[in-house]
């Protein structure tokens, strides 16, 4: 039987695309929230207790609804706040305060080039950030890295997807969405756990060091890997995909 052949590029963002101090990010991402629902006229300690539940709810989703509704579900329970009424107030959050988030990050100047030749030899590319965020938060992050959305033909947000990284339901939501089968996937990802996992499906995989995330200190002999330096030189040497 013959192998399938390579033909669509999975892009993890944070710590892959754009190099990201994660504990950093994530710290400052609670504070301005709670500063966020204080302003709005919220209990801020009370919000950021429900966003960190939902956040929770979110990676524990068993794919019969979006993320998203997974989150306002227990949004709401745990705060009794309508989320038709709280989504409509917190619209602005994602389109101002959230971009101070910026300064936990670096843009690479690899990264947009790097994209742009994968697609240039023909490759399907797919932005595999795991869906936990609105699309403005995807969005944003994208812009933080210089990275024009029309550039990937799928960006997971949690507006369209039922499962989260590490779950191999994330992946499988990806595989349907593009018609393609894992074994002509390629995924890209600076975290072991949540990233390298697609390897189970059948998927091929490169770990990118830079940021590197390894929280059970598994080891790494079974992956490809290097700097995103590294990865533009691996993938220079990928064939053209017609």
């Amino acid at each position: 039987m013959a192998t399938a052949r390579l033909n669509t590029i999975l892009f993890d963002l944070d710590g892959t695309l754009l190099p990201l101090e994660q504990k950093r990010f994530m710290h400052g991402y609670f504070n301005l929230f709670e500063k966020c629902c204080v302003e709005l006229g919220y209990d801020g300690s009370s919000a950021l207790s429900a966003l960190q539940f939902g956040l929770k709810a979110m990676l524990a989703n068993d794919g019969t609804m979006t993320n998203k509704e997974r989150f306002d579900q227990t949004f709401e329970h745990m705060t009794g706040i309508p989320v038709s009424e709280f989504n409509a107030r917190l619209a602005s959050f994602y389109e101002k305060d959230f971009h101070q988030l910026k300064a936990a990050s670096k843009p690479s100047p690899l990264a947009p080039g790097l994209v742009s030749m994968v697609r240039s030899k023909g490759y399907d590319v797919v932005l595999a950030t795991t869906p936990l965020f609105p699309w403005q938060g995807t969005y944003a992050r994208l812009g933080w890295a210089n990275l024009d959305p029309s550039l990937f033909s799928l960006i997971t947000t949690y507006e369209d997807f039922s499962y989260a990284k590490p779950h191999v339901g994330y992946y499988q939501e990806i595989l349907k969405s593009r018609s393609v089968k894992a074994e002509q996937c390629l995924m890209i990802g600076n975290d072991v756990g949540e990233d390298m996992i697609a390897q189970q499906l059948g998927m091929q995989v490169y770990l990118v060091t830079d940021c590197l995330i390894n929280e059970q200190q598994d080891s790494l002999d079974s992956y490809r890997k290097g700097s995103l330096s590294d990865l533009i030189r691996f993938c220079e040497e990928l064939p053209l995909c017609n």
